[in-house]
């Protein structure tokens, strides 16, 4: 018999999207399901939407108590093997659990089966989408190390794995999935790719957990790197192509965060010599003007260089 998938949706002020998320769910062209929705104290009516779907759905309401606790309610509230998650302003295609769970046939020893996202860029008056490539090499260390392991919505996650590691952290502010990922490849779970995308990732706010405060998110992810480094490093699995991928997100992470805290910037730098004095960024965030500076003069110099472009562009 083909294993039964739980569809769990946390809900918290979302009027309007939260219908579509579980129509979503309920047209899901493999059978063997099951929408559960926990509102986290919802203000608005988003309670009223959820109670319309009747008996087609589970439900429960309480106070607001933040996003990991509602999912980890929605965890044990599950009685599937495997676990979709939705965020109650995303989506799902038809076809999104149809697809992965064939595919799990042929990979049964896996514990997160990830796919690339869809993202849906979303104004008042249009929309419109992008596919969120995952690319190669399929390292899980070097994909969350890079930030490409996909946002909540995209993976199944076997409901065991989850519950082997302690659920979902009830006071991580953000990034909650990448700290997630982490336990699991600590746990040496088992992740395998899929490349079909059935999953839609929507941007509509700046408001959302992780835009907020761009500090905290910053922060949180170098947080997640530094134990990431510590545990390969602790066991031997820090290989250079690991490294690398480390120091890459912490120089594009410098970049960003030079703008409004150089002395912050430079200590990211500075542990970036630590562990690899021999590094330099590649990719969009370092252009050949801004390679040469750092290669030659340092972060510090490539940044003003870069700044003093910016003041030209806006003249």
């Amino acid at each position: 018999m083909l294993p039964k998938v739980s569809i769990l949706i946390p809900c918290y002020n979302a009027e309007y999207w939260i219908a579509q998320a579980i129509k979503s769910s309920l047209n899901q062209t493999y059978a063997n399901k099951e929408v559960i929705i926990v509102d986290d104290g919802s203000t608005d009516r988003s309670l009223k939407i959820i109670k319309s779907f009747g008996n087609s759905i589970r439900w429960e309401t309480g106070p607001n108590c933040g996003g990991n606790i509602a999912r980890n309610r929605l965890l044990e509230l599950s009685t599937g093997e495997w676990l979709q998650y939705l965020d109650a302003d995303d989506y799902l295609l038809p076809d999104k659990l149809e697809k992965q769970v064939k595919y799990l046939a042929q990979v049964p020893q896996t514990d997160i089966l990830y796919s690339p996202n869809i993202l849906e860029y979303y104004q008042p008056y249009k929309s419109w989408q992008k596919l969120v490539p995952i690319p190669e090499p399929h390292d899980p260390w070097i994909l969350l190390a890079r930030w490409y392991l996909p946002q909540t919505n995209s993976p199944l996650w076997r409901k065991q794995a989850i519950i082997d590691v302690g659920s979902w952290k009830f006071d991580q502010p953000c990034c909650q999935e990448h700290e997630l990922y982490l336990r699991l490849l600590i746990a040496e779970k088992k992740f395998e790719y899929f490349a079909e995308s059935g999953s839609v990732y929507r941007q509509w706010s700046e408001s959302t957990v992780c835009k907020k405060d761009k500090s905290q998110t910053h922060r949180q992810l170098l947080i997640i790197l530094d134990k990431l480094e510590k545990y390969l490093k602790d066991t031997d699995q820090l290989i250079q192509a690991r490294q690398n991928a480390i120091n890459q997100t912490r120089f594009e992470k410098a970049r960003m965060i030079w703008l409004s805290d150089r002395k912050w910037a430079d200590k990211i730098i500075s542990q970036i010599r630590i562990t690899d004095k021999h590094f330099l960024p590649s990719g969009n965030a370092a252009p050949w003007l801004y390679y040469l500076t750092y290669r030659l003069l340092g972060f510090s110099a490539a940044e003003q260089v870069a700044e003093f472009k910016r003041l030209l562009a806006t003249r």
